[in-house]
């Protein structure tokens, strides 16, 4: 969660996504050129592909690709920058490499992800020696009795998990005046393009590790803009998938209504390598059946850069965007190039409800959180004091002085005050959001116009950790798709003073193909990505923009 959840929570007369909360603070004034010495890095924006070659070829063995990138994740995750993005080490990496490049010898190969040093969010239950805690110190020293159901195909497709994301604590979820990226037990995650910036949440570490090249691929999850957010803000492709297309079992919840894991890279054919290990039916969660059933989503790449060609796209303006002119240059110049491979751009194709189903959203997530929340404590964290919702609030409360410096536990509190899955607000509330945001909404304008996809900004570029006062989002696309429980996928469109911003590609229900074909087109086409710099702060002494 959480692109629009501190919008609907903290503006009365939201009216939608594209709402200004006031002049940004704590602005920055160390400059650009004063940042720490970041150590070269022969695996920088390496990819899959390429790490495959060279495990073919001999040039390196899963055991060193882990090495290598463990050691990058002690030089500038532990030191240097101190990003504070992954917290926490696989122990048995290492030993997990060997036997992999021991079934490699014997040729033995499972797939694209063999000896692929892979990071997960913390939020993802793994049954190893390492922990899954959300962020929460309350969760301290749970050993999951068995992988999340996406963990469990990652191992099958050989990744080596070299360790647990940074993230927001209990995935942003837990308080209205939160800094994204902050956890009790892994403090504040920084942005790698500017130090003093925020990462977006809630898979921030995620994000920023995967930007920063501590592993090949990262996994993150996504309620409301967990994925797409940090991405756009790190330079990267994220897949916030159709809900049911990967299994939600093993994932520390918000809110089964809305909740899924997705890739999280630096390249499109990355993810879409990535999302055909992830999805697939789950005999556990009964929302997978619906699936595709799809494993190869590479095959939709139109590797000749045609993707664009014939497509027909809508552009979403009002409510998503207008908050930020740097950023609508952005987006004007990605439609120049869209149009020039050929495709037919419908503009404006508005999302019809946008902003009326915000306080249902919210009712939905704070029900489903507390029931969720306590079937996750019973099955997945055994050894832990803390068995129910109301448990982990009695533990915030004790130990506030490491648990809540900043900021308080509000949502929670919210949460465990809401009934069961029978109360009719609860039902009518999810019935409104299914309606006004799928059915009225985005398959309304989707179906209108015949379109193969809706495009809008992401966000707006990341704005300075403030721990005071909290996030200062202006605006951004991923609740329309999140709550409908829809496909979207963000690609990088440039950067403003050195700040990435994301593109947003939304479609209809399994359309992860056609975004994954267009969006990669662009990417092609463009090529936007740049590695971050580990900057002071905001590179201000650049135009804010690349000039039409």
């Amino acid at each position: 969660m959480t692109l629009d959840r501190r919008e609907f929570l903290q503006t009365a007369a939201l009216g939608g996504l594209a709402v200004a909360v006031g002049p940004a603070r704590l602005v920055a004034t160390t400059p650009p050129s004063s940042r720490p010495i970041v150590p070269a890095f022969d695996l920088d924006e390496a990819t899959i592909d390429q790490l495959q070659d060279g495990l073919r070829r001999g040039v390196y063995t899963a055991r060193s690709l882990c090495e290598r990138y463990l050691a990058r994740i002690d030089a500038i995750d532990r030191r240097g920058p101190a990003l504070r993005a992954v917290i926490e080490t696989n122990p048995d990496a290492l030993a997990i490499a060997a036997r992999l490049d021991a079934e490699r010898r014997a040729g033995q190969v499972r797939g694209a992800l063999h000896g692929i040093p892979v990071l997960v969010k913390d939020n993802i239950a793994t049954a190893d020696r390492m922990q899954t805690t959300a962020g929460s110190l309350a969760l301290v020293g749970a050993a999951a009795p068995r992988d999340a159901a996406v963990v469990r195909r990652l191992r099958e497709a050989g990744a080596v998990i070299v360790g647990k994301t940074n993230l927001s604590e209990w995935a942003n979820f837990r308080s209205n005046q939160s800094s994204s990226g902050w956890s009790g037990r892994g403090g504040q995650c920084r942005n790698p393009y500017a130090l003093d910036r925020n990462p977006c949440g809630s898979s921030s570490g995620t994000g920023s590790a995967i930007a920063a090249n501590l592993a090949a691929v990262g996994a993150g999850t996504e309620t409301d803009g967990s994925v797409v957010c940090p991405s756009s803000a790190a330079g990267l492709v994220g897949i916030k998938p159709t809900l049911g297309l990967v299994s939600r079992r093993g994932i520390v919840p918000i809110a089964h209504s809305q909740d899924t894991a997705g890739p999280m890279t630096r390249t499109v054919r990355d993810a879409a390598i990535l999302l055909g290990v992830l999805a697939g039916a789950d005999r556990e969660d009964a929302v997978t059946a619906s699936g595709p059933g799809i494993s190869d989503y590479t095959k939709f790449l139109d590797a000749d850069g045609g993707g664009l060609k014939g497509a027909t796209i809508g552009v979403a303006r009002t409510k998503l965007m207008g908050y930020h002119p740097a950023t609508d240059l952005l987006v004007a110049q990605a439609l120049d190039v869209m149009r020039q491979q050929g495709a037919t751009i419908v503009d404006p194709a508005d999302i019809p409800h946008l902003g009326e189903y915000d306080d249902a959203e919210l009712t939905v997530l704070l029900y489903e959180f507390k029931a969720d929340v306590n079937a996750y404590l019973a099955e997945f964290a055994p050894g832990v004091p803390v068995k129910t919702l109301q448990d982990v609030i009695d533990f915030n409360a004790h130990n506030a002085d490491r648990e809540m410096p900043f900021f308080g536990q509000d949502l929670l509190l919210k949460a465990q005050a809401k009934g069961n899955l029978t109360t009719p607000e609860y039902v009518d509330a999810l019935a409104k959001c299914r309606r006004l945001a799928r059915d009225e909404g985005l398959m309304a304008v989707l179906d209108q116009h015949k379109l193969d996809a809706i495009v809008a900004p992401t966000g707006n570029p990341a704005w300075p950790i403030d721990l005071v006062n909290g996030d200062h989002f202006l605006g951004g696309s991923s609740t329309p798709a999140a709550v409908a429980g829809l496909a979207h996928v963000t690609v990088p469109a440039g950067d403003v003073f050195g700040l990435p911003v994301g593109l947003s590609f939304i479609g209809g229900p399994f359309s992860e193909p056609t975004l994954l074909k267009l969006a990669y087109a662009y990417e092609q086409a463009t090529k936007l990505r740049r590695p971050p710099r580990f900057l002071a702060t905001a590179d201000l002494g650049v135009p804010r923009a690349p000039r039409p």
